[in-house]
């Protein structure tokens, strides 16, 4: 067994194993160590581990010391003077004309040495250009071309579903995928679909491709001759995640059915020739592959824990709801002053005993009396002079002497016409 403590460079970035050289590491603690590219600055990633020595590919390099406030001004320095080296090479890439797109620049953590990543198409001859920056950055220079996929690892941003790239969060290395992936897991084969912003083919492929090709290994491919609880079909269609398959029977070739995988019995697994002399089972047989249905448990409100559900179940029975449990009180009974409504004490009157066949007569009630008319004084109105060509329209409304205005009293009419209905007779 050997003692260990990872190492990486930068965020999202491959992790290192280094010898820690007896000390005690923690997580997230700055380290100095050495690698093939000279003393560099890395975070600790994972503390003080034993692992087995079969695992180590390469021997292990040592850790320096650990970082100090002094390495932390250095390693600032440092990322200032990248941004000015790359707007350097970007300028001296368009006096130059060359058809490449610079991604980054890193300086080393002792600042003698510059390293520019780019991408291109094809082969770029860029010795003139590495004369040009050596003179204007006065360090010595390399120029690395990296992939579309690195150059998105790098820049880091957000995919087609919201969430920052994968192999800028956390993937370490790139997986193959190809488009078999992208077919065994149904999906749609649209470039623009599948593919993501590097325009490679999208690393989330290879994630659930492993449960994919187990759910394949239980499920009949298309066209398949299956038999069925209801009889002998071809799988028109298959879904993988519900496991269920679409079936044409031979008897009703136009209604395919959907049945679970556990409910089929491979004949012919894939395309192919019906088999030859096969007879098809009587239904009772096949009957005996359906699934038994599961019977739902209902729970059971009235003896559950919760109060509320007990009572919500008794109102929908229509019975009394029990208060149990609650702070508020049972509603109250009324009482005799707030009393019965009109039905109930029209309910509560004896009823007078009627004769079959006749009709009920509705309980008259004793006749008001008429009340007096009631008669307004009158009131002096000044005289009015009418035309003499246009007559009076009736005796009431003929000046009286004195010039004063009679006015004929205004009756009322009894409210009660003596059958205790409450409205007048019709005449």
């Amino acid at each position: 067994m050997v003692e260990i403590i990872s190492v990486r460079f930068k965020s999202g970035g491959k992790q290192y194993y280094f010898n820690p050289n007896g000390e005690v590491f923690q997580p997230g603690e700055g380290v100095i160590v050495e690698t093939s590219r000279g003393v560099e600055y890395g975070e600790c990633t994972q503390g003080n581990t034993p692992i087995d020595e079969m695992e180590l590919t390469a021997p292990l390099r040592p850790v320096l010391r650990r970082a100090t406030e002094e390495d932390e001004k250095v390693r600032e320095r440092n990322k200032e003077k990248e941004a000015k080296a790359f707007q350097i090479c970007q300028e001296k890439i368009a006096q130059h004309g060359l058809e490449m797109k610079l991604v980054e620049a890193e300086y080393s953590f002792e600042g003698n040495k510059v390293l520019f990543f780019f991408t291109a198409e094809g082969r770029v001859d860029f010795r003139a250009l590495v004369k040009d920056l050596a003179s204007a950055i006065h360090a010595r220079i390399e120029l690395r071309q990296i992939g579309v996929r690195d150059e998105a690892k790098m820049l880091g941003g957000l995919g087609i579903c919201g969430r920052p790239f994968c192999c800028s969060q956390f993937l370490d290395e790139f997986q193959p995928v190809s488009i078999k992936m992208a077919k065994t897991q149904n999906l749609s084969l649209n470039p623009t679909k599948i593919s993501g912003t590097c325009g490679r083919l999208m690393c989330c492929l290879k994630y659930e491709q492993d449960a994919y090709e187990d759910l394949v290994k239980h499920s009949p491919k298309q066209e398949s001759f299956v038999e069925t609880p209801d009889g002998a079909g071809t799988v028109s269609s298959v879904n993988l995640l519900r496991q269920t398959v679409q079936v044409r029977l031979d008897s009703a070739p136009e209604t395919p059915k959907c049945y679970q995988n556990c409910e089929i019995c491979i004949v012919r697994n894939g395309k192919g020739k019906r088999p030859e002399g096969y007879v098809e089972p009587p239904l009772e047989e096949l009957a005996k592959l359906r699934k038994p249905v599961e019977k739902e448990e209902v729970p059971d409100l009235k003896g559950s824990a919760s109060p509320l559900a007990a009572a919500l179940e008794a109102v929908f029975n229509g019975e009394t709801p029990q208060y149990e449990g609650f702070d508020t009180p049972a509603p109250a009974k009324p009482t005799k002053s707030s009393g019965r409504s009109r039905s109930r004490r029209r309910s509560d009157s004896p009823k007078p005993q009627q004769q079959e066949g006749e009709r009920p007569q509705r309980q008259e009630k004793p006749a008001r009396p008429p009340r007096p008319n009631q008669e307004r004084p009158q009131r002096a109105e000044k005289p009015q002079e009418k035309p003499a060509d246009r007559a009076p329209k009736s005796e009431s409304s003929a000046p009286a002497e004195g010039g004063e205005k009679r006015r004929r009293p205004r009756r009322r009419r009894p409210r009660g016409n003596g059958s205790g209905s409450g409205a007048p007779k019709a005449e």
